[in-house]
C-alpha cells in the first residue's frame, strides 16, 4: 500500500505521533511470579541459557524451567562480544558443531519472529609467516571433508575482497595469503538474547533476573558436606531464596568455574577479560570480517559503520572488565599495519568481557559427577558463535538423560581420558 494514500498513518511524522500516544507497551518477556520448585533450574541468563531453556521449551516440551541471572539478560558475554559467527574451525568435531550453530543462525529470523540482522560477509583469516599459511591449507582441508565452504587465496584475491588492506611485500608482516570462510558473518548479539528470551518466556519458561545464586543444593556425595562425586542435585540457594529442582545447568561465563564449585566440581578452566574496541561510524568500506592471528587482532564494520576491533585475551588471569591503555596502543599498531589508511578515524570507546579458557580451547558440555549437575561452559573467546547450538544439544541432553553425539567430545571426562579436542590453531584469535 502507498505511503501517499495515507499519509497521516503512516508518514515518518505520523508514526511518530502514534509512539508518543503509546502508553502500555506491553513488555517483552513476563516479570513471573516466585516459585518454590521447577523441574529444570538454568544459571545465566545468556545466549547459552536462554537457548537451552527455549529449546527444552520448544523441541521437548519441558516448560517448567527458570532461567536465573544475577544481573540482567545478557548483561555477560553474550552483551560484549564483537557478533562474529562462522564454522571453518580445525578439528572435525569443532567443525560439525559450529556448522550447525551456522545453520541456525541462519533461520534464526524466521523461527524466533525476530530479525537478528545476519549478515554473510565472508570471514578471511589471514597468514604473515609460511608456518601459518600452512595452517591455513590444514584448516581449508579439513573443512573441506566436512563440506564446509573454506579455501585458502592469494593476496591478489584478498586485495579484492578487502580493498583497504594492505597486501604489499615491503610491511612487516605481510600478507602472504588467507583462509577465506564465505558463510562467516556477523549478527547483532542483543537482538539474539531478546529473541530467545521472548520465545522462552513464550513456551511459559520463567525468566528471574537480579537473581544470584549463593550456592548449589546437594545431597549424598563424597566430600564433607555432601556435595562432589556421587551427590545429587536438589536445587539451589539464591538471595531471594531457595529452589528445589532436580537438574541445575551451569551455563555461565566468567563465573562458570565458582558455580560449579558449589557443586563439590572441579573444572580446569582459567579466566582471562577479553577486550574490544569500536571506531566513529564511517561509511562501508571494509565488506569482510579480517582476522590476523599473527597480529593478534580481527576486525569488522557493522551496519552503522562503526569498525569493531578485538585482540586476544589477556595474558594475566583476572576478572577485571576495565579497558587498559596497554591494549589500545597494541591494537591501534597492529591495525595500522594492516589498514594504514584509517589513521585518522576516531576510537570511541573500549569494553572486556571474561573468558574461561580450557587447556585444549575447547568447551565443557554434558553431565558432571554429580547427578542432575550440568554444564555448558569454558567457551573462551568463542560462546557467541555456539549459543544456538549449545542450547539445542543441551536441552536433548537434559531432556533424554543422555550425551548427544555432536557435543560428546566437549565431555568434562575427556581430561580423565586423554581424548582433549585441540582448538587452539582455529581459536585463540580466530574470531
Amino acid at each position: 500500500m502507498a505511503l501517499r494514500n495515507h499519509p497521516a498513518k503512516y508518514s515518518a511524522f505520523g508514526l511518530v505521533r502514534r509512539g508518543l500516544r503509546k502508553t502500555n507497551w506491553p513488555r517483552v518477556w513476563r516479570e513471573p511470579d516466585w516459585k518454590s520448585s521447577y523441574d529444570v533450574i538454568i544459571i545465566g541468563g545468556g545466549v547459552h541459557g536462554l537457548a537451552t531453556a527455549y529449546y527444552l521449551a520448544a523441541n521437548h516440551g519441558i516448560t517448567n524451567v527458570a532461567v536465573l541471572d544475577k544481573a540482567y539478560l545478557g548483561s555477560g558475554g553474550s552483551g560484549r562480544n564483537t557478533a562474529i559467527v562462522r564454522s571453518n574451525y580445525l578439528t572435525p568435531e569443532g567443525v560439525a558443531f559450529y556448522d550447525r550453530s551456522l545453520d541456525l543462525y541462519n533461520t534464526m529470523s524466521v523461527d524466533l519472529n525476530l530479525n537478528v540482522m545476519f549478515s554473510e560477509r565472508g570471514h578471511m583469516t589471514l597468514a604473515h609467516t609460511d608456518s601459518a599459511l600452512r595452517t591455513m591449507n590444514w584448516r581449508a582441508e579439513v573443512n573441506k571433508l566436512q563440506k564446509i565452504d573454506s579455501s585458502v587465496i592469494g593476496p591478489d584475491e584478498i586485495k579484492k575482497l578487502a580493498p583497504s588492506l594492505d597486501v604489499s611485500t615491503n610491511t612487516r608482516y605481510p600478507i602472504l595469503g588467507a583462509l577465506y570462510h564465505p558463510p562467516g558473518g556477523t549478527i547483532r548479539h542483543d537482538a539474539v538474547v531478546w529473541g530467545y528470551a521472548r520465545g522462552a518466556d513464550a513456551q511459559g519458561v520463567d525468566l528471574h533476573q537480579k537473581t544470584e545464586v549463593l550456592d548449589i543444593l546437594c545431597e549424598g556425595g563424597d566430600g564433607a558436606d555432601g556435595k562432589g562425586a556421587g551427590a545429587t542435585v536438589t536445587g539451589v540457594r539464591t538471595r531471594r531464596g531457595d529452589i528445589s529442582a532436580p537438574i541445575v545447568v551451569n551455563c555461565t561465563a566468567g563465573w562458570a568455574s565458582t558455580i560449579a564449585g558449589m557443586a563439590g566440581v572441579r573444572l580446569p578452566i582459567t579466566t582471562h577479560p577479553l577486550q574490544a574496541a569500536v571506531t566513529e561510524p564511517v561509511k562501508a568500506f571494509l565488506p569482510t570480517v579480517v582476522v590476523s592471528g599473527s597480529l593478534h587482532v580481527y576486525v569488522s564494520q557493522t551496519d552503522r559503520g562503526e569498525l569493531v576491533f578485538g585482540a586476544s585475551v589477556d595474558p594475566v588471569a583476572t576478572y577485571n572488565m576495565g579497558g587498559t591503555l596497554e591494549f589500545t596502543e597494541e591494537l591501534a599498531g597492529h591495525v595500522l599495519e594492516l589498514m594504514p589508511g584509517i589513521s585518522k578515524m576516531r576510537l570511541l570507546r573500549q569494553w572486556a568481557g571474561l573468558c574461561d579458557m580450557t587447556p585444549d580451547y575447547s568447551p565443557v558440555m554434558g553431565p558432571t559427577p554429580v547427578e542432575g549437575f550440568y554444564v555448558d561452559v569454558g567457551w573462551g573467546t568463542y560462546g557467541f558463535k555456539a549459543g544456538p547450538v549449545s542450547g539445542e544439544q543441551m536441552a536433548a541432553c537434559v531432556a533424554n538423560r543422555a550425551t548427544p553425539d555432536l557435543i560428546k567430545p566437549f565431555e568434562l571426562s575427556r581430561f580423565t581420558e586423554g581424548e582433549l579436542v585441540g582448538e587452539k590453531g582455529a581459536a585463540a584469535v580466530g574470531h
